[in-house]
Parts: structure tokens; C-alpha cells; sequence
């Protein structure tokens, strides 16, 4: 059965205005229900880890700032979220939810969390609506425990570059980050993953789903994964207000499709988190999320 992280305080209350769609944490799970695609025995309540896990990854003075609301003005405003201790409690609990996901990966083949992705967040500082990395986390979670996890393959197909993600494992070679995002996107300063992609403005169904097939069968070949941690953002449509590529939503469905297909094949247990997305109309981004969960259906149960 496909286990599912989700709590209702992933949907966080934002001040009026805010461009974050944080409604789709809602939505997302009431349309799967809805729809039939999931029962409640799918999902799972995420709980906060203890504090070694997220030191594994983030820094004690950081993490200490961070949960005590001690950031600089500067600091807050780089993460895009006013500080509260209810935000604080969201985020350690979606990266609870990814290791636990993790766990649950290594039995069922698949997981997914329907908040995470947190890419910006770096060992000693939050960005980007990222402030811990739950992905990261999760990683140094399985390596720190499970014996048989001895390489990584970290692969982020949200439309902006997994900064913080390439700099937190930067000189950790048993995981492999790959990174396939807008060239002109946020981040402006790059950090370097062990592979990246960057891909023009406007970039069409078939040039990214080319690329991904000529890219991704070579990686499992040459790094021999033994777990995939999989970012779906769906900010690769055409409709994101903060993506600039050009996919469609069946270009984003196929590409979800091409990255578990391949590791179900490999039998390569994989988690999955959401990502980006951040289209105009709420629909368009529950929808493309929404597809993703369809495929973890179809392709693993």
C-alpha cells in the first residue's frame, strides 16, 4: 500500500497576499480522497524527529536560532516566511515525514511525502520557503542507519536548482545530486550539484522529456543507487508564474511517469516530495500533483 505523509499544519495560514499556494497542502488530499485514488489507510501522520536527525544536516547554531525564532530580519525575509512557532512546528514535522517515508520506501519500494522538497535550505541557513532539508535529512537518516544504503541518488526536477541541497552534500560522495532546472531561475548564484542540467526558458515537453531519457538511464548506470530521493515540483509548466519553462500538464505527468518507471525497474526504493508549483489558477498545480500520486499508484500497487 502506498504510505503517504500528511498532517493538516502542512497548510500553514499565511498573511493575505502571500505567493505561496500553501491551500494545495489542503486540497491536494481531499481531491486523492475524492477521487478515490487513495483511502485514509494511505496516509499517515507525520511526527517531529528527534533533534539529532535534523543536526546530522543543519548546523546546532542555526537549528537553535531557527526553532527559538532568532533569526536576523534579513534571514526571515530570505526563507519568504514570517517565523511562528506553529511554522516551526510545520517544518520539522514534514521532515519527520520524510524519513519516515524513507523507512517505509525500503519495505513498499515507494513513499511520498505531500509537502517537501525543501531544496534551498543549506546546512546553516534557510531560503527560498525552505528552512530545514527534509530530503537531505532523510538521506543522512538512512545512511547513519540503515547498513545496506551505501549510495544516494538525489533527483530534483523542480524548475529551480536544488542549491542547498548540491552545498549540504558537497563533499559527501555517497550521495549523488542531479539537478535539472530553468538556467535563468532562481537561484541566481548556483551552487554546483554533482550533475546539473539547465535548461533554456520555454523548454517544450519533448526537449525535456529527451533530455531526461538521455540523462537519467546513464546516471543509474553510473552512480548504482540504492535509493532514490525523487523532487516532483511541478513548477515545469507552462503556467507557473515562477518556472518560465514550457511544459503541459501531460509533459509533466510523462515525466513523473519516466522517473518511476525506471526506478521500479531497478527496484530502487524511491521517495517522493512535492516541490514547487505555483500556476495561477490552484487547480492547475493540485492537479499536476495529483497526477503524480496516480502514477505511484499505477506503477508500484
Amino acid at each position: 500500500m502506498l504510505s503517504i505523509a500528511w498532517a493538516p499544519l502542512y497548510a500553514h495560514p499565511l498573511p493575505a497576499g502571500h505567493r505561496f499556494p500553501m491551500l494545495k497542502y489542503e486540497l491536494l488530499p481531499e481531491q486523492l480522497l475524492r477521487e478515490g485514488t487513495i483511502t485514509e489507510a494511505n496516509i499517515f501522520a507525520p511526527q517531529p524527529p528527534v533533534a539529532v536527525e535534523i543536526l546530522r544536516t543543519h548546523t546546532a547554531d542555526y537549528y537553535r536560532r531557527l526553532r527559538l525564532g532568532q533569526l536576523t530580519r534579513q534571514e526571515e525575509r530570505a526563507t519568504g516566511f514570517p517565523w511562528s512557532e506553529q511554522l516551526m512546528e510545520r517544518e520539522v514535522t514534514i521532515l519527520g515525514g520524510t524519513i519516515e517515508c524513507a523507512r517505509r520506501a525500503l519495505q513498499h519500494g515507494v513513499a511520498a511525502n505531500i509537502a517537501g522538497g525543501t531544496h534551498h535550505a543549506f546546512a546553516d541557513r534557510g531560503e527560498g520557503f525552505c528552512l530545514l532539508n527534509d530530503q537531505a535529512a532523510a538521506a543522512n537518516y538512512l545512511l547513519a542507519y540503515e547498513l545496506a544504503i551505501q549510495k544516494i541518488l538525489i533527483v530534483d526536477l523542480d524548475v529551480h536548482q536544488g542549491n542547498g541541497t548540491a552545498a549540504i552534500f558537497q563533499h559527501e560522495p555517497r550521495v549523488f545530486t542531479f539537478s535539472m532546472h530553468g538556467a535563468r531561475n532562481y537561484p541566481h548564484r548556483k551552487e554546483q550539484s554533482d550533475f546539473d542540467l539547465p535548461l533554456a526558458d520555454q523548454t517544450d515537453d519533448a526537449t525535456y522529456l529527451k533530455l531526461l531519457a538521455d540523462t537519467l538511464p546513464r546516471l543509474l548506470d553510473e552512480v548504482q543507487p540504492d535509493f532514490v530521493f525523487y523532487l516532483a515540483g511541478v513548477d515545469v509548466l507552462a503556467t507557473d508564474k515562477l518556472g518560465h519553462l514550457g511544459l503541459t500538464r501531460e509533459g509533466c505527468r510523462q515525466r513523473d511517469q519516466f522517473v518511476l518507471n525506471l526506478c521500479h525497474r531497478h527496484q530502487l526504493p524511491v521517495v517522493v516530495c512535492m516541490g514547487g508549483g505555483y500556476s495561477e489558477r490552484i487547480a492547475d498545480i493540485v492537479e499536476a500533483h495529483a497526477n503524480t500520486f496516480r502514477l505511484m499508484q499505477e506503477v508500484y500497487f
